[in-house]
């Protein structure tokens, strides 16, 4: 069910909820289809019984309708796949983030000063404490990353950490070009992978001295006391097709502030952008 929160003017909606609120915002009828979303909404207070939007709604399908710059956050993990993001308006900023196994996603604005550190805060970045190795690497076939990764799924958290190990490596060790030393690494990291991520971000600008959409992206894995480490290949954003089981995926340790650095790096400069 959807729900707002107004002290810190935060909503929790799904897709559909989105969807309907939208239609109304520009003046489009709801189908049929999405009845139900709208009756939760005036349920719960965002749609009055007049049919009209709750003015707290207004930044939010402002920055909805017509954003600047998407950004996508996907993150990979043992409790599946969630979805995060942040659109950048004309006037505000707008965060969503995802639950696990929840329909509704939670949206609030964010203060534009802040809006790195909400996402380093979605990825949860931390000071690690892990020992960074200069130049440690790692690079494997797609395909075998793939298998180690799926050698764990439905693992429960509290298995024998050595056990796991076990299964991992059986499954890396399939792959004749991996030495001993990076299966014994790839397979710790595997282990301790909290989730991996891809952050992506797109906006209009010049594309061959034309109109187009520009974007740039990174993708980390972070391995909790292992520290993190940058996908340098396949690099961002990754185009669909691109990628094959035979691709070579390269990791590299990184501290904390190289992340950071990535995460402050993957936004437009104003010169960049094209608004209106």
């Amino acid at each position: 069910m959807p729900s707002y929160d107004l002290s810190r003017a935060r909503f929790r909606l799904s897709d559909e909820h989105l969807m309907v609120l939208v239609q109304m915002a520009t003046g489009e009828a709801v189908p049929d289809a999405l009845v139900a979303e709208r009756d939760e909404l005036r349920d719960c207070g965002l749609i009055d019984a007049n049919g009209l939007l709750a003015h707290v709604l207004m930044p939010l399908l402002d920055t909805l309708i017509d954003p600047a710059v998407v950004i996508s956050l996907e993150a990979a993990g043992r409790q599946g796949e969630l979805h995060h993001g942040v659109l950048v308006g004309q006037e505000h900023v707008v965060s969503h983030q995802g639950w696990p196994g929840e329909r509704e996603a939670e949206y609030a604005y964010v203060e534009p000063k802040m809006l790195v550190w909400a996402l380093a805060d979605m990825v949860n970045l931390k000071q690690s404490g892990a020992t960074v190795q200069t130049g440690a690497v790692i690079e494997a076939r797609v395909g075998t990353v793939e298998a180690g990764v799926r050698a764990v799924e439905g693992i429960a958290l509290s298995e024998v950490e050595g056990a796991e190990r076990d299964w991992i490596r059986k499954a890396l060790e399939a792959d004749a070009t991996l030495g001993e030393a990076q299966v014994v690494l790839l397979a710790d990291l595997i282990a301790e992978l909290r989730s991996s991520w891809r952050m992506t971000a797109a906006w209009r600008g010049h594309q061959n001295s034309q109109v187009g959409v520009e974007g740039s992206g990174f993708a980390v894995w972070d391995c909790g006391p292992l520290g993190y480490w940058h996908r340098e290949s396949p690099a961002e954003p990754v185009a669909a097709g691109q990628v094959s089981p035979e691709s070579i995926m390269r990791l590299v340790q990184v501290r904390p502030k190289h992340v950071w650095d990535l995460v402050a790096g993957l936004l437009p400069e104003d010169g960049e952008l094209l608004r209106g």
